[in-house]
């Protein structure tokens, strides 16, 4: 079987859209009116029972249905305003009392904001409902009157002793005046129908969001915003981590290898010096040897460079200097990274250094006869993968070699995550953010 894509739905006309918007915004404010009557006089009701017999405790009953039934009626609203506004707009989560005995639970909504948030909209949402009904009952009414006047002007009847609108503004009263002249008012109401039925939608539907989900929704940005503070937080302490573990390990690389080197240099050619006027042979033989000390520490340092900041990395991109870390390697590996635009620099660093720190580990510790690294671009971030056929066992626990790769992805705002069951190989994948 084939399936053909036929692509996206083609937009409505501009003129359908707005007959569809009319009929969206008029149904919704001439519902909304029996519906505010309906909400104003049971919410009253219910408040003004519920307080005035709540020393008798009847009242609480009476004042916890009066909050479901405001409820009920603010899950509705949230229902219709939503193609007002022309977007989903959400349910906010209620508070819950679970485990705290049945009084508790049955009075829980005397304790929930946003309940009360509900009650008060259904008394005062009257107030909005009542003007947007208003005016699109008359816009409507004038606008159909006028442009149908033709239709029943032969039906009405004219005395010459009553005054009529136009007559009062100087026309005389004849049919073909009264048929211009009211032609003329209905046209005007017909072209600005859809603004004025829109505007009074929208204040009706504003000032049921306001109050239904305004509350909640300024809840959750305030979440939002403490969620991305601790994630900041979180992503600093990592950086900090990773930088102190990189700093500790190159400082230990010189101490061991360049530093060591250096030490002994210093001592041969020393010794040379001494040996120059009593063993010239012997003074060459010892300046040859620090020759060849001082490239191996040359080779060091380059290779501590490396670590610091690859220059392949920085000068030909991510594709190259993974390439180059491959053939490096002494486990061989199969590198699958298609060419990629230039990423931020951190993304690449922290990619390279993800490879990098792999790469020794599989070298060092995992016995693997072949090792997979993957690169990947999506849309939300690039993903890197390593995998080997070792022995397993690696962790990202404190105190593991992952560790301080973890710390080094996390403060890029990425994720690491590692599968190394015993004995079964390691798969390394970490998600990096662009």
């Amino acid at each position: 079987m084939t399936t053909t894509d036929a692509g996206p739905a083609p937009a409505p006309h501009p003129t359908r859209r707005f007959l569809r918007q009319l009929g969206i915004d008029t149904q919704y404010v001439l519902v909304g009116f029996p519906l505010g009557l309906i909400a104003l006089v049971v919410g009253i009701t219910g408040f003004a029972l519920g307080t005035g017999l709540v020393v008798i405790w009847v009242g609480l009953p009476i004042m916890v249905g009066t909050l479901m039934f405001a409820r009920g009626f603010a899950i509705t609203e949230r229902a219709r305003i939503a193609p007002v506004l022309g977007r989903s707009i959400p349910q906010p989560i209620y508070k819950k009392v679970r485990g705290q005995g049945l009084l508790r639970r049955t009075f829980g909504p005397l304790a929930d904001g946003q309940s009360w948030l509900d009650l008060v909209h259904a008394i005062f949402r009257f107030i909005p409902s009542t003007l947007a009904f208003c005016f699109v009952i008359t816009w409507w009414a004038v606008a159909l009157a006028g442009l149908t006047y033709p239709l029943w002007d032969w039906a009405l009847p004219h005395p010459p002793e009553n005054y009529e609108l136009h007559e009062l503004l100087g026309f005389d009263d004849s049919m073909g005046t009264r048929i211009l002249f009211n032609v003329s008012i209905g046209m005007f109401f017909a072209g600005t129908l859809y603004w004025v039925v829109r505007g009074a939608a929208l204040m009706e539907a504003h000032f049921a969001r306001g109050l239904l989900i305004g509350a909640w929704e300024l809840r959750r940005q305030v979440a939002a915003a403490e969620e991305a503070r601790d994630v900041a937080q979180r992503q600093k302490a990592a950086a900090v981590s990773a930088e102190a573990v990189a700093l500790r390990r190159l400082e230990r690389d010189i101490h061991d290898g360049p530093q060591q080197r250096l030490v002994r240099l210093a001592m041969d050619l020393g010794r040379a010096e001494q040996q120059f006027a009593d063993d010239p042979e012997r003074a060459r033989a010892i300046v040859a040897e620090a020759l060849t000390q001082t490239r191996e520490t040359l080779d060091e340092l380059r290779a501590l460079s490396r670590g610091i900041a690859p220059p392949i990395l920085v000068d030909r991109g991510l594709r190259a200097a993974l390439t180059a870390l491959a053939g490096r390697c002494t486990v061989p590996v199969d590198l699958d990274a298609p060419p990629l635009d230039r990423l931020d620099p951190a993304v690449e660093s922290t990619a390279y250094f993800v490879v990098a720190e792999a790469l020794t580990n599989v070298a060092k510790h995992s016995h693997a006869n072949e090792v997979q690294v993957s690169v990947q671009r999506i849309a939300t971030g690039l993903i890197v993968t390593v995998s080997d056929d070792g022995v397993g066992g690696a962790s990202l626990a404190k105190g593991h070699g992952l560790a301080g790769l973890d710390d080094r992805v996390r403060a890029a705002g990425g994720v690491l995550a590692v599968d190394s069951p015993e004995g079964a190989g390691t798969r390394l994948t970490a998600a990096l953010p662009i």
